[in-house]
């Protein structure tokens, strides 16, 4: 977590490759990413799965063919398996599938379609999973809803949940470690109940939400 700007869906793009680091390593599954080639890169990558901001969802396409989309371009299963495992996904993430999948993003509620889109995230049960502002833009009750989803899906799915975030709140009810970044470095990585007792002045500006700049 941490201030706009100072570098949080950074990180997620050296995780994944997006971006190579001008010093140091990334180092995913013993792999370094900054080292790889594409072919080591893409396997890496089937491993992960990135829940977008703002989902994600292909406009032209339903829930069904937004859902099923990397089962049809990364596997060779048939039909019938690709269907049931829609709607296992579907089901997972607290949708009823057969009021979801026949409809297109935009008639989707905000909420919906962010579960929709973690939903796609994980048909292809990833090792990790990074979330990039995963209740971003949603009205409490639905950002409390994506929270306790994210605890859930790490619990059943057994994955590694990397969380980009600036939700104070929410971030408190999902991690187990946290890092703060600010100015492009890490200013504290601990556990929550540091972050709640700290007196740094710099993280309470941060977590107390206090307006004025920290001298």
């Amino acid at each position: 977590m941490g201030p706009s700007g100072t570098g949080k869906s950074t990180v997620i793009k050296h995780i994944v490759g997006l971006l190579k680091p001008t010093s140091g390593s990334v180092i995913v599954e013993g792999v370094h990413i900054e080292k790889a080639d594409e072919d080591t890169l893409l396997e890496i990558r089937k491993k992960i799965g990135f829940a977008f901001q703002f989902g994600a969802l292909f406009d032209s396409m339903n829930i069904y063919d937004n859902i099923a989309f990397p089962l049809q371009e990364h596997t060779k299963l048939d039909k019938k398996e690709i269907e049931k495992r829609v709607k296992e996904a579907v089901t997972m993430v607290g949708l009823n599938p057969k009021e979801v999948l026949h409809l297109f993003p935009h008639e989707l509620s905000g909420g919906m379609q962010k579960r929709a889109a973690i939903a796609r995230t994980i048909i292809l049960k990833p090792d990790i999973i990074l979330y990039d502002e995963p209740t971003s833009g949603l009205d409490p009750i639905a950002s409390d809803l994506i929270s306790r989803l994210i605890v859930k899906l790490q619990k059943e799915l057994g994955t590694t949940s990397v969380v980009i975030s600036h939700d104070i709140k929410e971030s408190f009810k999902i991690a187990d470690q946290m890092i703060m970044l600010y100015d492009g470095k890490v200013l504290a990585d601990a556990d929550p109940e540091f972050f709640k007792t700290t007196p740094n002045p710099v993280i309470r500006q941060f977590i107390d939400g206090i307006s004025e700049l920290v001298v």
